[in-house]
């Protein structure tokens, strides 16, 4: 049986992105085959494919934080799955592919009958939300909390999340995306008119309570900035870089998994050093998977649930073949997304 799946076959732009055809893979020991039904489309998805993310493989390889998938076969000593069983995992990276194989240990079983764009969205996206809320903030109801890119897939279910603690939410957003950020219970600040040093502690008195960051470098300053006493930024990404200049200007196209960290650490430092009492905290999804991989799929699992009972809403803005991976990035890397990107894979029935 043949599939279909995507290489990135050099650093650089969305054309390093290929579709190929081959043979299905066969499962090791261990291992189980999964049909994937969506892959994620995110941005360390672009960062990796640029060469400057920490977990940036080395090429060709194959991009995809994120699936959820059904299983097809089960490899030699693997127990506890049935064919046909639906399950999410976060792999990093080999999502983009109609069937891949995973480890039998990063498979999540999940309910029947959910829309897998919609789960798809709550293995990276809602995760990391959860995790710097009630992991990194410790937030509670009454607190109030500032937003970085509001309207995006991590922004907006912080939004959700956010919601359903009773925090008082506040969020950067273009025009374009100050409605979803309305609709979600938030109250959308324009980054590109509104002075946040000025415009935050006059919304929220003193400051707020906890920022959530993913531009990262000194960005994390003016964060930092608007926090009242005790607050916490929680940074959570590089992306300043990725969007302020390409590779057809500093970077080399070669892969530079410590991009912006440096620079990321001395922030987080200088935020310990400082008085104030406001730090700088760093949270990594894939770190904090390695280290404690029983809540990792306790979060994931407490927030299927919640999606189950309707209580999680995950805005899915684009479902895409995986043909169009190229499209899926280009769209991405722009900017202005509101909400998850989601490939489809065709079956091979389909072709």
């Amino acid at each position: 049986m043949r599939h279909q799946r995507i290489v990135v076959s050099h650093y650089g732009g969305a054309e390093a992105l290929n579709l190929i055809e081959e043979d299905v893979p066969e499962p090791q020991a261990g291992e189980v085959r999964v049909k994937v039904l969506a892959a994620g489309v995110a941005m360390p998805d672009v960062m990796a494919r640029e060469g400057i993310h920490p977990e940036t493989p080395r090429v060709p390889y194959t991009p995809g934080w994120d699936l959820v998938g059904a299983v097809d076969s089960l490899g030699a000593g693997v127990s506890g799955f049935k064919t046909g069983q639906v399950i999410a995992a976060m792999p990093i990276s080999g999502a983009y592919a109609e069937y891949v194989c995973l480890k039998k240990d990063e498979l999540v079983p999940i309910p029947l009958g959910l829309d897998p764009a919609e789960a798809v969205s709550l293995v990276l996206n809602y995760v990391t939300a959860y995790q710097m809320l009630h992991h990194c903030a410790k937030a509670r109801s009454g607190q109030s909390i500032l937003i970085h890119g509001a309207s995006g897939g991590v922004g907006t279910a912080l939004l959700q999340l956010g919601g359903l603690l009773g925090l008082t939410m506040y969020g950067t957003c273009s025009t374009r995306g100050a409605q979803v950020v309305t609709d979600l219970g938030g109250i959308p600040v324009d980054y590109r008119r509104d002075d946040l040093a000025q415009e935050i502690p006059r919304l929220a008195n003193q400051g707020v309570d906890a920022v959530f960051d993913p531009f990262g470098g000194a960005h994390m300053w003016q964060s930092r900035a608007v926090l009242r006493s005790g607050g916490r930024v929680v940074a959570y990404g590089t992306t300043t870089s990725l969007r302020t200049d390409g590779l057809g200007s500093k970077r080399t196209g070669r892969r530079n998994a410590l991009h912006g960290i440096p620079i990321f650490g001395l922030y987080i430092v200088g935020g310990l050093l400082l008085p104030g009492r406001r730090r700088i905290v760093p949270y990594s999804i894939q770190w904090l998977k390695r280290l404690r991989p029983a809540l990792f799929r306790h979060d994931l699992s407490t927030l299927l649930d919640l999606l189950e009972q309707r209580q999680l809403k995950p805005i899915v803005a684009h479902r895409m073949p995986l043909s169009e991976a190229r499209q899926a990035h280009e769209l991405l890397g722009k900017g202005g997304v509101i909400g998850k990107i989601v490939l489809v894979p065709s079956s091979p029935s389909s072709r």
